[in-house]
């Protein structure tokens, strides 16, 4: 919430906060989010043994964001949607299951660029 006595610069400063707890529950309570976060670590491993260029670097760190910002707001969605109606209900699920495709069309799309990233590298090893 904000804090009216808060000037420009502290104002940032807990919002930068709040965003770091954000981050901080995802990764610490969210299985989704900890699968997508080891396979980032994994492809950061593996662009370091296959030297990839700066502009596959760029592309591989823009689509592990995508993936882990649409994780993040799949559970938000998912969270508000359980909150306001905790039993099943056809709408919710509904809404949740449209809010789940969001991640899985990111998946799906990074595993594509991983694949012309990586699969010429590892054809070139054999």
């Amino acid at each position: 919430m904000k804090n009216p006595n808060d000037g420009f610069f502290k104002g940032r400063l807990r919002s930068v906060k709040f965003a770091l707890k954000g981050m901080w529950l995802l990764l610490t309570t969210e299985d989704s989010i900890k699968v997508q976060s080891s396979i980032a670590l994994l492809v950061t491993l593996m662009g370091f043994y296959f030297s990839i260029s700066i502009t596959e670097w760029m592309i591989q760190f823009l689509v592990i964001g995508l993936v882990l910002v649409a994780e993040a707001l799949n559970t938000a969605i998912e969270k508000v949607a359980d909150f306001i109606h905790p039993d099943y209900h056809e709408k919710i699920g509904f809404i949740k299951d449209i809010a789940a495709g969001a991640p899985a069309f990111a998946a799906f799309f990074s595993l594509i660029i991983a694949g012309i990233i990586y699969i010429p590298k590892i054809i070139a090893i054999f």
